[in-house]
């Protein structure tokens, strides 16, 4: 095994997030499953069972790979979408809150049928389980138009912390009406970071390693993603380095490394900016998102700067979510 396949990306594979206004009223949503047994279905009373139909899929989210497994099985009695009396389904998932347009997953399509089976599973990756506890998974189902825009037909939600860790679970569940909301939010992808103090050097390493569901920036439904890195202040013009530029992806690899002479007494006082962009031939580059490092960070930006500090000479890795709030300098 590579040495990037070890690492799966962060949430999402195939690519968003809403806001949380958009949140289904607890007496919307499916009751938390009780039953130990996994065949054991958790379904719940709807007005819309009857029209709207069912969908069953297991969950299964694997602490140590940070993977979050769907498997999404088959819908059962859909509301008709097409002129035909059938309609074209797919399933939808979207982590919420998440980055628009860089967090969904989809299942293909099942033609001209209202009691589709699908047996596909959808990998989310890099989900921590911070991320079990606070996000909500969300499976929308809709029926493909080739000639218009697609139809939303019902969709259920399923909160990730009533999930047992390492435990496969079933459901078949009543779909709601809930209308999608145009989405926005901050997330833009994740980056996969690795910090090591050289003690005898007294080099600061950073690596970039990956980036995964990143929000696409171009009119193809990609990017062409680079990453800034920048620790300050007063590191002089040896401040800055740049990765390569990776073409039309979303998921780039860059396993590049870069250092930084700097004592360890003065890393503590520093940051590391590290910021995505996106490149374009003649034009000025596109703002992805960022993150930044250091001892005025929070949550895991903290924790990894500071785990870098107490662990001199040790590789330590960490995926950091990206954020659209750009207050790294324009790019030059």
């Amino acid at each position: 095994m590579s040495r990037s396949e070890a690492r799966a990306p962060p949430a999402m594979q195939n690519v968003t997030r809403l806001p949380a206004a958009n949140s289904v009223p607890a007496s919307r949503q499916p009751p938390p499953p009780t039953a130990e047994d996994e065949e054991d279905a958790n379904s719940y009373d709807s007005d819309d069972a009857t029209t709207l139909g069912m969908l069953e899929f297991s969950l299964l989210y694997e602490e140590e790979k940070n993977e979050l497994h769907c498997n999404i099985i088959k819908a059962k009695g859909l509301k008709p979408m097409d002129s035909n009396g059938l309609a074209d389904p797919y399933v939808k998932l979207h982590l919420l809150p998440g980055a628009s347009k860089s967090n969904k997953l989809r299942t293909k399509t099942i033609r001209t049928t209202l009691n589709p089976v699908w047996n596909e599973t959808l990998v989310y990756h890099g989900i921590t389980n911070e991320d079990m506890q606070k996000k909500t998974l969300r499976l929308s189902v809709s029926d493909e138009d080739k000639f218009g825009h697609n139809e939303f037909i019902g969709e259920t939600r399923v909160v990730l912390k009533k999930l047992k860790l390492n435990q496969k679970k079933t459901y078949n569940v009543c779909l709601e009406r809930v209308i999608p909301d145009d989405e926005e939010g901050e997330e833009r992808g994740r980056i996969l970071i690795s910090l090591t103090y050289n003690s005898q050097q007294s080099h600061l390493i950073v690596g970039v390693v990956r980036c995964a569901h990143l929000a696409a920036m171009d009119s193809n439904g990609y990017s062409d993603p680079f990453v800034k890195i920048h620790l300050k202040p007063d590191m002089g013009k040896k401040a800055k380095y740049k990765t390569q530029i990776k073409k039309k992806t979303l998921n780039p690899e860059f396993n590049e490394e870069f250092s930084y002479e700097v004592k360890l007494a003065e890393l503590a006082k520093k940051t590391l900016d590290i910021s995505v962009w996106d490149y374009d031939m003649g034009k000025s580059n596109d703002f992805i998102g960022g993150c930044q490092l250091g001892i005025t960070a929070k949550g895991e930006c903290l924790k990894h700067w500071y785990e870098c500090l107490k662990n001199k000479d040790k590789k330590i890795e960490r995926w950091h979510v990206l954020l659209n709030q750009n207050n790294i300098e324009a790019d030059d």
